[in-house]
């Protein structure tokens, strides 16, 4: 599984074999990344792409350095479940 951000339609894609199996939308506000909406491919569903979709999206902004605020009720629950994202994410 591949995590790569796509700028140009502003959304982070997982690909299983080269297949978009899902993503994350987002938004920039006032500078700030946004990560709105998770989706993934319902053949991919409950296979654990969710999650790394996640983890893979996350990953590369701490890596970045980036903080984004999170309204995607999808990633509110992983993050919950994951406390090592906290400093990735601006909270409120």
């Amino acid at each position: 599984m591949i995590v790569e951000e796509n700028p140009a339609r502003r959304r982070f894609e997982i690909l299983v074999d080269d297949a978009l199996a899902g993503f994350i939308d987002y938004q920039v506000v006032a500078g700030t990344m946004v990560l709105a909406h998770t989706e993934v491919d319902k053949q991919f569903e409950g296979k654990g792409v969710g999650s790394a979709l996640a983890r893979g999206t996350l990953d590369q902004l701490r890596d970045r350095g980036e903080q984004v605020r999170v309204t995607c009720p999808f990633l509110l629950a992983f993050l919950d479940r994951h406390p090592e994202y906290a400093s990735v994410v601006i909270k409120d």
